[in-house]
């Protein structure tokens, strides 16, 4: 059965950077967590997302994905400035630390804190692997199941 739009798929991967470094891995502490996702709806980035369409169970890819493609090109308007106090204090900021944002809607992204002076923290609101190109290897491990097959496999 090839992939099609729509489909509910399960894929084993392995997301690396150029330099080979693996940023993440479906297969952590010698268990395999399978990503879940219905393809071709934007539920994953636009390049990933592209590259199942047309694959079939049992198939392994390798491809690369351009930062457009991916987590888009890195914006420098997208640091920011603010005042200390305006940061929870329940902990001290530190350069390297990622706090939560919340949206009016709910939705939750991580901000990284890039700089901290006495009366200003400057926020990263970039996607941390905005302008990275990345190398993915997948295998599909399934195609339309029943949803959460893969939730508790271990």
């Amino acid at each position: 059965m090839v992939i099609k739009k729509g489909d509910l798929i399960a894929v084993n991967y392995e997301g690396r950077f150029e330099d080979g470094e693996v940023f993440d891995s479906s297969s952590r502490e010698g268990h395999e967590h399978p990503l879940e996702f219905t393809a071709g709806i934007g539920q994953v980035v636009q390049g990933f997302d592209k590259a199942v369409l047309g694959m079939e169970k049992g198939q392994e890819k390798e491809f690369t994905l351009k930062p457009e493609e991916a987590y888009g090109e890195y914006n420098p308007q997208l640091q920011q400035k603010v005042r200390r106090d305006q940061l929870p204090n329940d902990q001290e900021p530190e350069v390297g630390m990622t706090i939560i944002a919340k949206t009016p809607d709910g939705s939750q992204f991580p901000i990284q804190i890039t700089a901290v002076e006495k009366d200003e923290i400057t926020l990263d609101m970039n996607h941390p692997l905005a302008g990275k190109t990345l190398i993915f290897k997948i295998k599909i491990l399934d195609v339309n199941y029943e949803k959460g097959k893969y939730a508790h496999k271990h």
